[in-house]
Formats: structure tokens, C-alpha cells, sequence
């Protein structure tokens, strides 16, 4: 079976900062993509995450470039929950 890429969108109400990014990230909706590999449990299918990134800039600013930075999932759901908190 093949690989699979799931996508969502987070939205951030601060500007937000995750390892390896060069400057903070203004507040917007952001594109995640998560692939996946299936794991062969018996006679269920289920997923293991192997890679995520992160679309930048935000999904409403337009611009000539745009990049796919990779990104541990857990710190991007520490950086939405302290996003949370502050709202």
C-alpha cells in the first residue's frame, strides 16, 4: 500500500515561532501537511506519521515564494496551545 499526505489548517491569533524558522510567523491560517506510511495491524489499516511541514507564509498573504518547512508535530501543538492561551 502506498504512502498517504494528509493536509489541515491551524490559525494562529499571535505571531508564533517554531524551531528552525529564521523570524516569527505573523498570525493567519496555516497549511500542515502530514505524510504517513501504513502500519499493518491484523485486519485493520493504520497510519504512522513519518514527516510534517508547514506551508509558509499564512494561507491570505500572497506571495512570489513559498516553502515547506519541516516541523515536529509536537512543537507545533505546544506553539497552538500557548496561541490559545494568549487569546
Amino acid at each position: 500500500m502506498d504512502n498517504r499526505t494528509t493536509q489541515k489548517v491551524v490559525r494562529f491569533l499571535s505571531a508564533f515561532s517554531l524551531p528552525g524558522f529564521d523570524a516569527p510567523q505573523p498570525p493567519g491560517d496555516y497549511l500542515v501537511d502530514q505524510d504517513e506510511e501504513p502500519i499493518e495491524s491484523g485486519p485493520s489499516l493504520a497510519w504512522r506519521r513519518v514527516a510534517a511541514f508547514i506551508h509558509l507564509p499564512a494561507i491570505s498573504i500572497r506571495a512570489t515564494t513559498q516553502q515547506m518547512v519541516p516541523i515536529d508535530p509536537a512543537f507545533l501543538e505546544a506553539a497552538l496551545e500557548q496561541d490559545r492561551k494568549q487569546s
